[in-house]
């Protein structure tokens, strides 16, 4: 069942033993609470009794009326027997959509937070501020939010046909959309042309807003769009891909996993009838 979070600064002032969801992280592991064959994220009563040295706590918000914390834990934390730590990117495959959000969140604020403990303008040690997430320095005042880095990444189609490519860093034999890093001083548009041409020579035409997504690896933010092929044939880079092609509909190769945006890409192409019919759509 899906809940509605809601984001919040300060944690709340309830009494020990109130309803709660604990995303406990070591080195970046996310700890699950074991409970016979179900995995899961521990709630109050579990995190209590498990008594694990934290380094940082952090209050999120509140999901289904339960309040939500991100913790780091102390490096020397120890394994106890009533609980795994499993990789935040297997977690994401297998749990509800509204449990990996808020996990999704609690990395990052995790890894921004054990990130900024210093001033990169002065090296003093940064304190965290009350009234909004973020730190702020003791000696020059420079305050650090939470990091978040604009990726693009589009759906090309041409007739009834995808491009689809693989990088060197995806799982063997999957394939999925392009994507790439917003360059300081570029419209999204511009960044959606610009990587398209430099990962595999094709230029676009109609290029078109579909969604977004937050990916927690370590900050991103995933904005989609869908486009159409308006010239050349693919010349793949060699480097940030290593193999491209037209795929039809009946012949897809392995595909990204139903949560992500890519997918989500393909899925909703796959839904219409051939690219024209699908950008109209949009």
């Amino acid at each position: 069942m899906a809940y509605t979070f809601q984001p919040a600064i300060r944690p709340p002032q309830t009494e020990e033993g109130a309803p709660s969801l604990w995303f406990a992280f070591h080195q970046n592991r996310l700890l699950l609470h074991r409970d016979g064959q179900e995995l899961r994220v521990p709630r109050w009563e579990e995190w209590r009794d498990l008594g694990l040295q934290q380094a940082a706590t952090h209050y999120l918000g509140a999901m289904g009326g339960a309040h939500c914390y991100a913790v780091q834990l102390s490096e020397e934390s120890p394994e106890p027997d009533r609980v795994v730590f499993k990789d935040l990117r297997s977690v994401l495959l297998t749990m509800d959509e509204s449990i990996t959000g808020v996990a999704g969140l609690a990395f990052q604020i995790v890894h921004w937070d054990r990130t900024h403990r210093f001033c990169g303008q002065c090296g003093q040690p940064m304190e965290p501020m009350t009234e909004e997430r973020a730190r702020k320095c003791a000696r020059c005042d420079l305050v650090f939010f939470p990091r978040l880095s604009p990726v693009i990444i589009v759906r090309v189609c041409r007739g009834e046909q995808l491009l689809l490519a693989r990088s060197p860093h995806t799982p063997p034999g999957m394939y999925s959309v392009l994507a790439g890093f917003v360059e300081p001083g570029e419209t999204l548009e511009e960044a959606v042309a610009r990587e398209v041409m430099e990962e595999v020579g094709v230029s676009l035409r109609n290029i078109r807003y579909f969604g977004s997504q937050p990916w927690p690896f370590p900050h991103s933010l995933m904005i989609g769009f869908t486009a159409e092929h308006a010239g050349g044939e693919i010349q793949i880079d060699g480097k940030e891909i290593e193999d491209a092609s037209w795929y039809s509909t009946d012949r897809l190769p392995l595909l990204p996993s139903p949560i992500s945006i890519a997918r989500k890409l393909v899925d909703d192409f796959l839904r219409s009838a051939g690219c024209s019919q699908a950008n109209t759509n949009r």
